[in-house]
């Protein structure tokens, strides 16, 4: 349908009428005329006007005013947007009720579900607690004699028989935080990760166990410290009381001393121990830790072209979590040494120090620990 103000345009152009020229004929604004023929209704004020001015300019262009009055009405009847009663009248009240508790009921079923189903919330909540109780908890542990393994945690104690006399002796573990700490009645006791550590637990100088720290975190004290630990004093035996109606203490089998596996490698020999340096050169990514002269150890994360140089008078611990990542050289005096590389992925624990042979050298050594 064509609409009213293309029929004043095309009506005013086959006359060879100029806005100008209907403006002065017809006392009409320019620019209300230029709105008519676009059908710019904003500029006027209200519909009366927009009425007269339609009424006067057709009949000025010999045009039918009531039928384009008629098409301007419908055109605005089409633009105005539906009544918001009618709108609310579409959707009954009581639908809409209905849905929101549809809705609210799939959610609290969708909670529910997550909370007791899936994630089982209050089992676990309850687990969480037990954990932390057990864990708060003094556990005490009889050492056998025998070689064993073991997690301790913070406030864990070992009960151990002493070679005379009634009673336990009692180690109980203060830390486990970057180090395994024991207080035992000797004094306070430190084993740093991949040491082995002979402990005199009843003071008479000599020791009696033997320690290996093989698992500690430097950054969290609840993951325990993972021990072995086996006699370096074979008359530090528990026995049952009914075993020993039984058995004779001389037929008590002698514990060996059980040593950590180890490859030696001798790099230098001299009359004298004297400073070296370890340079370290990383061609991929490494969790790389050392510690100098059984100083604080120092760890950090190297990426290809990192470098690490260090000096030590006595030695060096070096941890190395992927050592086909780097390339180490040891300079002493005028030597150089290059350490060999291993796999990639291989974890490796390397001691690097001076010892003295009874036959009074000294000898720079390379000690691969387990």
């Amino acid at each position: 349908m064509e609409s009213y103000g293309e029929i004043l345009r095309k009506q005013r152009e086959e006359k060879g009428y100029d806005f100008e020229e209907v403006s002065q004929k017809t006392c009409i604004p320019r620019n209300y005329i230029e709105a008519l023929e676009k059908e710019d209704t904003d500029v006027f004020s209200s519909e009366t006007y927009i009425v007269g001015f339609l009424k006067n300019y057709c009949d000025f262009l010999e045009i039918d005013s009531a039928k384009i009055i008629s098409l301007f009405k419908a055109k605005k009847t089409q633009e105005q947007p539906v009544p918001t009663e009618l709108l609310e009248k579409s959707t009954p009240k009581h639908l809409v009720l209905i849905i929101w508790i549809a809705a609210a009921a799939v959610l609290i079923a969708t909670g529910l579900y997550l909370y007791f189903g899936l994630f089982n919330v209050p089992q676990k909540k309850i687990e969480k607690e037990n954990e932390i109780v057990e864990k708060s908890r003094t556990h005490q542990y009889t050492f056998s004699g025998k070689p064993e393994t073991r997690r301790l945690y913070k406030g864990d104690q070992i009960l151990i028989a002493p070679k005379t006399g009634k009673g336990n002796i009692i180690l109980t573990v203060s830390n486990t935080l970057g180090n395994l700490t024991l207080q035992t009645p000797s004094g306070s006791q430190i084993i740093e990760l991949s040491e082995e550590r002979e402990l005199d637990i009843d003071g008479d100088r000599q020791g009696d166990i033997v320690i290996y720290l093989s698992d500690v975190s430097s950054k969290d004290g609840a993951h325990g410290a993972e021990t072995r630990m086996f006699l370096k004093d074979p008359s530090l035996v528990v026995i049952d009381d009914t075993e020993a109606e039984q058995t004779n203490v001389s037929e008590i089998p002698v514990q060996a001393v059980v040593k950590t596996t180890s490859k030696q490698t001798v790099i230098l020999e001299d009359t004298r121990a004297y400073p070296f340096t370890v340079n370290v050169s990383f061609r991929g990514s490494c969790v790389f830790r050392y510690r100098v002269d059984r100083q604080q150890s120092v760890e950090d994360y190297y990426k290809s072209g990192g470098i690490v140089n260090v000096t030590a008078s006595n030695g060096i611990r070096l941890w190395m979590s992927n050592i086909n990542a780097m390339k180490i050289q040891i300079i002493a005096d005028t030597s150089t040494y290059d350490l060999e590389v291993g796999r990639a992925g291989q974890i490796k624990v390397e001691d690097i120090k001076w010892v003295r042979d009874n036959d009074g050298k000294y000898r720079l050594v390379v000690v691969e620990l387990d």
